[in-house]
């Protein structure tokens, strides 16, 4: 095959699958406007209260913070003599930015194979974790602030309060 075909070929594929990632709603800030224009989130975000006992506004307001409702969100690349991509920051990705060691852990803990770039899969891991921190650190899954906390920094992080010497939190 001719580099020219390569390259056009190589292009044309990421322009399919760039129109397969689902666009984030026009509104990211609005819920009721999130609901009115992807009525299968709202439908997905009632399934996941009720299977997780967590309102949905929770797992919604964090999934706002991490990705923007963006898909196949990645953390900032990482660059080879200052100018190569060579990876990201850390493995945080999709609607969740979870890490893959702890979306592992969901997984294996659910005994599911699900996808970060999945609304209702990433719902699911961040009532998951939400009803962990309940769990673990006596957090309420109604309170959403520290909620969040603990899971942007991490349960152990949370725990130690390790959380309270960054200044941007």
């Amino acid at each position: 095959m001719s580099v020219r075909k390569s390259v056009l070929l190589s292009v044309l594929t990421g322009l399919l699958l760039s129109a397969c990632t689902p666009a984030p709603p026009a509104h990211p800030d609005d819920i009721c406007s999130i609901f009115h224009e992807k009525r299968g989130w709202y439908h997905a975000a009632l399934r996941q209260e009720r299977k997780w006992n967590v309102p949905f506004s929770v797992p919604m307001a964090i999934m706002y913070q991490e990705s923007g409702f963006h898909s196949n969100l990645h953390t900032k690349r990482t660059y080879f003599l200052w100018f190569i991509p060579w990876g990201y920051v850390t493995t945080a990705y999709g609607y969740p930015q979870a890490k893959d060691e702890v979306w592992q852990e969901y997984q294996d803990a659910t005994n599911t194979s699900a996808s970060r770039e999945n609304f209702s899969d990433s719902l699911s891991f961040i009532n998951w974790y939400v009803t962990n921190t309940k769990k673990q650190a006596r957090v309420p899954v109604t309170d959403g602030m520290r909620q969040y906390l603990a899971y942007h920094e991490g349960l152990v992080d949370f725990v130690s309060g390790h959380m309270r010497e960054k200044a941007g939190l």
